[in-house]
């Protein structure tokens, strides 16, 4: 079933014809499944936090989890994916299933978690899988696609992000809504639906990453021989440190100016996933806490709220390829974060719940945006045999800002803002607008091939 394309040759040597959409298609789909992992936990984990006995000041804390594991596992893979070459599975792809086996178990178990320890244990683990699943695959389009088409390679990879976000965020409320399931519960204990909506989740992960494996075939390095000694004087930590730490010190002028870019969005992303849900029950639907009937159903329509959202970005990456030609990819990521920007200022003055889908519009286009438009930009900007390596270190400019608001932000939450879940979803907008301001100063090297 695999698609052929001139395209696919020895890693990190794509040649410039036209792809053909199917391979594109299979390449991507697998992020699907990625996005499902994610938009649950991401829809989800607060409330179950707060439904474990977790207090507001104490949901950044618990946290953490996400980011550090990023920080500490997304280099690492991308140094072996870099190294790697598996006779039957190839380069990127031994790491996608090994990853998707790991989160899919993480997903059947979460949901079951008894005690707060037993959820923030669980979501270390299930981040530390979705990072191995996830990583090689910004590298995987890089590998495969020419210069020319990474755009459309991105875009794609936002399209199902977009597409599996939109069913994960959601997917409570529409077994509540749409197939009476009945999401009562004890105190201290989570709702059947988002427990259900999980183990979906666990069969949708490992169902799209098994399909990009078996579809898209890796093409071995042109000498494969020369790649095996490379290979073999790479191993050992040592190694791998050192190598991290020269990519490190010879980071393209780019990827540097797009750090700054990533840490503000990513900041006020990680306030709106921290707080955006538990502010629209307690602020639109007027819960007084978590064992108020009113409670889930704001952290459910919340949900849906994702889902709009997600459903946005699934539409509107098919735009962003042709906008970025007219506007060029810098102009067109600015944009996208003031939309951002506004969609997250807007909630505070909205007190029915339909509104607040007209809040996620803007949303949706900052996060289609955020998820291809800095990754086409630094692909054009990275040495030719490191884009594994390099992916990695990126994403060090996402998981750095989420660990200082992990650790800080409850601090600031719990002195500054009065524990106002509300007030912290504006701070979102805020830190998107900054980095609307930033990605302006940014050298796109690559923008007259893309």
């Amino acid at each position: 079933m695999a698609a052929t394309t001139a395209a696919t040759q020895a890693p990190g040597r794509a040649v410039a014809t036209a792809t053909r959409f199917s391979t594109i298609w299979n390449m991507s789909f697998g992020f699907l499944g990625i996005q499902f992992g994610w938009g649950l936990q991401m829809a989800n984990m607060s409330a179950i936090y707060e439904y474990l006995g977790a207090k507001p000041d104490e949901i950044p804390m618990l946290w953490l989890a996400a980011p550090l594991t990023g920080l500490l596992v997304q280099p690492i893979i991308g140094h072996l994916s870099d190294h790697t070459w598996h006779p039957r599975l190839g380069r990127r792809r031994p790491f996608f299933l090994v990853g998707a086996l790991l989160s899919s178990a993480a997903l059947v178990l979460m949901p079951n978690s008894s005690a707060l320890w037993m959820a923030a244990g669980l979501l270390w683990i299930l981040d530390a899988s979705i990072n191995v699943s996830m990583e090689p695959f910004r590298a995987f389009v890089s590998d495969l696609l020419p210069q020319s088409e990474r755009t459309r390679g991105f875009a794609m990879q936002s399209f199902f992000i977009g597409a599996g976000a939109v069913i994960a965020s959601a997917l409570p409320w529409m077994l509540t809504n749409w197939f009476g399931v009945v999401g009562t519960h004890a105190p201290g204990t989570i709702p059947v639906t988002v427990k259900i909506s999980f183990y979906v989740g666990a069969v949708a992960f490992l169902g799209a990453v098994l399909w990009t494996i078996v579809t898209t075939p890796e093409q071995p390095p042109a000498d494969l021989a020369a790649f095996r000694r490379q290979q073999q004087a790479s191993r050992g930590f040592g190694n791998v440190a050192t190598e991290v730490v020269g990519a490190i010190r010879e980071m393209p002028r780019t990827m540097r100016q797009l750090a700054l870019v990533q840490v503000f969005t990513w900041l006020g992303l990680f306030c709106m996933w921290l707080y955006f849900g538990t502010a629209v029950a307690t602020g639109v639907f007027g819960a007084a806490d978590a064992a108020d009937p009113r409670y889930q159903e704001g952290i459910e329509w919340a949900g849906v709220c994702f889902g709009a959202y997600s459903l946005v970005t699934f539409g509107f990456a098919h735009f962003l390829p042709p906008i970025a030609r007219k506007a060029g990819r810098k102009g067109t990521h600015a944009l996208c974060l003031l939309a951002g920007a506004a969609g997250l200022f807007t909630v505070q003055f909205i007190t029915h719940p339909n509104l607040l889908l007209l809040s996620m519009l803007g949303v949706g286009i900052a996060w289609a945006s955020t998820l291809s438009m800095p990754y086409s930009i630094l692909a054009g900007a990275i040495p030719e045999g490191k884009t594994g390596i390099y992916m990695g270190i990126f994403n060090f400019f996402i998981v750095i800002p989420e660990i200082i608001a992990s650790l800080g932000f409850g601090w600031v939450m719990n002195h500054l803002l009065d524990n106002d879940r509300m007030a912290a979803v504006t701070a979102g907008g805020v830190c998107l607008a900054i980095a609307a301001l930033l990605v302006t100063r940014v050298t796109d090297t690559g923008e007259a091939a893309a």
